[in-house]
């Protein structure tokens, strides 16, 4: 890594991932999370077509990969991206931001109830300690005006289906001879109709026809769906999946800055230690030693993904 447009496109997905939380807090003054989940998927998913088929990609027909990606797509996309919209109801997007840091710890976490990380104690284990550790310290329950939440939870929640998806992506899908940017479109046409299913619990209420509300679905899910998963897919090509994991550190950076700045949300001194401690916790469940480090194993890692691609596979469910 080191080349300038690696340097600009690694800054321009931290930028489109990082504001996606200020997108939602804009839409939500048009719309109900139900609407823009679904408005974002099948925007995204339309983008991710084009862009297949444009590249000479096909999607798979192996019924089996889609019977899969039903199932990466409800808790890589369907579900935390309702999830999101329902917990940013309360919830600042620069809290939002950091919260969404949490997935590669649930990652781990799922690894070691799944028996794939052997490991009990160990600085991954340690970090996945010291990672929840950072988020307790921003949940701050033992103050009156913690976030202790029914939104802070939905958006926990939504970090952790992630973690959900790409371990079962990992599991599943990973290595099965699909180009990823084929699978990430076809994950998110399948969640375009899963995304259906909200219809009757969140898709039916009254439209605000506010133009910076219906704007900032269109660029949540043409640019911060569609075109930021092809960006992935074509970092991950460039500078592998180390490289392009490194994204993922400056997500919470981005999205407590634009809602400090865009939104005036309040920056707290122990919401950024917390954020630093997430952090923290995430980089040492990364870590491993030089010597126990093998190219040819080397595959997407998911702590650069916040938005649940296949293109971020998972890295044995642990991002």
């Amino acid at each position: 890594m080191g080349s300038k447009g690696t340097l600009v496109r690694m800054g321009l997905l931290a930028l489109l991932w990082g504001s996606s939380f200020l997108w939602i807090k804009f839409a939500l003054q048009s719309m109900s999370p139900g609407q823009i989940a679904i408005g974002r998927i099948l925007l995204g998913a339309a983008v991710l077509v084009v862009l297949c088929y444009s590249g000479r990609q096909r999607l798979p027909k192996d019924p089996k990969i889609w019977a899969h990606l039903a199932f990466a797509a409800f808790f890589g996309n369907a579900l935390p991206f309702f999830l999101f919209g329902f917990g940013e109801q309360t919830v600042d997007s620069g809290i939002a931001g950091v919260l969404n840091a949490t997935t590669p710890l649930w990652a781990l976490l799922i690894g070691v109830l799944l028996r794939q990380e052997r490991k009990l104690f160990s600085l991954r284990m340690l970090g996945m300690v010291v990672g929840f550790g950072g988020t307790l310290l921003i949940f701050a329950p033992w103050q009156a005006g913690g976030l202790t939440s029914w939104g802070a939870l939905a958006i926990l929640g939504a970090a952790a289906s992630y973690a959900v998806s790409y371990t079962y992506i990992g599991l599943k899908l990973s290595g099965k001879g699909t180009a990823p940017i084929a699978l990430s479109a076809a994950q998110l046409v399948t969640a375009a109709g899963l995304s259906t299913l909200l219809l009757p619990i969140d898709g039916f209420e009254p439209i605000t026809w506010h133009p910076l509300g219906v704007v900032a679905v269109v660029i949540l899910g043409v640019f911060g769906t569609g075109f930021a998963f092809a960006l992935n897919y074509r970092l991950i090509a460039d500078e592998g999946a180390v490289a392009a994991t490194a994204v993922g550190y400056l997500l919470p950076v981005v999205s407590v800055l634009l809602g400090a700045i865009v939104l005036g949300e309040p920056v707290t001194l122990r919401v950024v230690a917390g954020m630093v401690v997430v952090l923290l916790g995430v980089g040492m469940t990364r870590w491993q030693p030089k010597a126990a480090a093998k190219p040819e194993l080397v595959v997407p890692a998911v702590a650069a993904a916040p938005v649940g691609s296949a293109v971020a596979t998972a890295d044995r469910a642990a991002e």
